[in-house]
């Protein structure tokens, strides 16, 4: 078994997903310790990276104040208390390169979930030299890492030749708070539908607002609880300003994250993504494997990597596509939910925990070590 690091300045509340390699790993038996000192800084202050200077030298000087207090860390993991390996968490791009430096003996595991040259396209940020300079970020950090982690193989289409020789694809799964929180309960008409997120492009949020609208005029009684805040969210609430006669939209801006797998679970119904960017086209988003973990039906965009990991356990609509979407909404009566809730929660006890989904990464450490 092997001694395993998870390292860097993630914040396992905000973004779960290293936090299910990890668990994994400890699953298939390995030693698993942490040194980490998260940053503190949310995907909408990162963006804003990229649009103000001022923005990035206060980023920059958090992110060397975090380093030193890792650095000092890392002092405890020498010797015989040194990793074999090193798991770089979700947004890593630059704690990767610190650890190469602390721990050179060490096998080096980036997660790399996002390319930020792909990101700032998505949301709009791109073009010229910001382009550049954040695809040459981009191969920085994949030269660091001994194996990189991707999400999807069509994530791993974006890597060349040699890097995707240290690929391993990790599907994000859903941690185990999730699935304990499946709720069993019967659905009754009208079904409760939730969606959650920082309403960013790739999600699509305004097609979901607009499919409510549309339901709205249809005359379809629907319980809707909206969560979170973000760049579409003006947008949203622009969209669904007269809805409330059948349509009930409750609003909140953030739920806890301990909270939020029992408030995802005593919905009927979770929604994924409907963007229809090329990396909207590429993810399979958290939301769905917990969804899914949850015991919720779910509804998500027509694309070849979600079909692929949840199979007949969602129904698919086109991206962008709001009268889809009502239309597969107003579609579902209490027998069909019931069933996708059955069969989606199958699909994710036997492929979304932590042990599975670390599967192929456990024996890439095996082999490199």
């Amino acid at each position: 078994m092997m001694r395993i690091l998870g390292f860097g300045t993630y914040d396992v509340r905000s973004h779960p997903r290293v936090g299910v390699i990890l668990d994994g790993l400890r699953a298939h038996s390995h030693t698993v310790r942490e040194l980490n000192r998260p940053l503190g800084v949310d995907t909408a202050a990162r963006v804003e990276v990229l649009k103000s200077p001022l923005a990035a030298v206060k980023f920059g000087c958090r992110l060397a104040g975090r380093w030193a207090s890792l650095a000092f860390g890392s002092l405890r993991f020498r010797g015989h208390a040194a990793p074999d390996a090193v798991v770089v968490g979700y947004l890593g791009h630059f704690d990767v390169i610190l650890a190469r430096l602390l721990f050179p003996r060490a096998t080096i595991v980036l997660d790399h979930l996002i390319f930020l040259s792909t990101t700032a396209q998505d949301r709009h940020l791109g073009g010229g030299m910001k382009d550049r300079l954040l695809a040459a970020l981009d191969r920085l950090a994949l030269s660091r890492a001994d194996i990189i982690v991707l999400d999807t193989p069509a994530h791993a289409d974006l890597l060349d030749a040699e890097q995707r020789q240290r690929a391993v694809v990790v599907p994000v799964g859903a941690p185990d708070t999730y699935f304990a929180a499946r709720d069993h309960h019967a659905t009754v008409a009208p079904s409760s539908v939730i969606f959650y997120g920082l309403y960013t492009p790739l999600q699509g949020a305004p097609t979901i607002a607009r499919a409510l609208a549309i339901l709205e005029q249809r005359g379809v009684d629907l319980g809707v609880t909206l969560v979170g805040t973000g760049q579409d969210y003006a947008e949203c609430r622009r969209i669904l300003e007269n809805t409330g006669a059948h349509v009930h939209v409750t609003w909140r801006d953030w739920v806890d994250a301990d909270e939020l797998p029992a408030v995802v679970a005593q919905h009927d119904v979770c929604l994924g993504i409907f963007g229809t960017s090329d990396k909207a086209l590429r993810v399979v988003p958290n939301k769905v494997y917990q969804g899914a973990a949850a015991g919720c039906a779910v509804v998500t965009s027509d694309t070849a990597p979600q079909r692929a990991m949840l199979g007949d356990a969602a129904i698919y609509v086109e991206p962008g596509n709001a009268e889809a979407l009502a239309d597969a909404l107003a579609g579902l009566n209490t027998e069909r939910i019931d069933q996708l809730r059955r069969v989606g929660a199958a699909r994710a006890d036997a492929a979304f925990t932590a042990t599975r989904v670390v599967s192929e990464l456990d024996l890439e450490l095996r082999r490199v070590r």
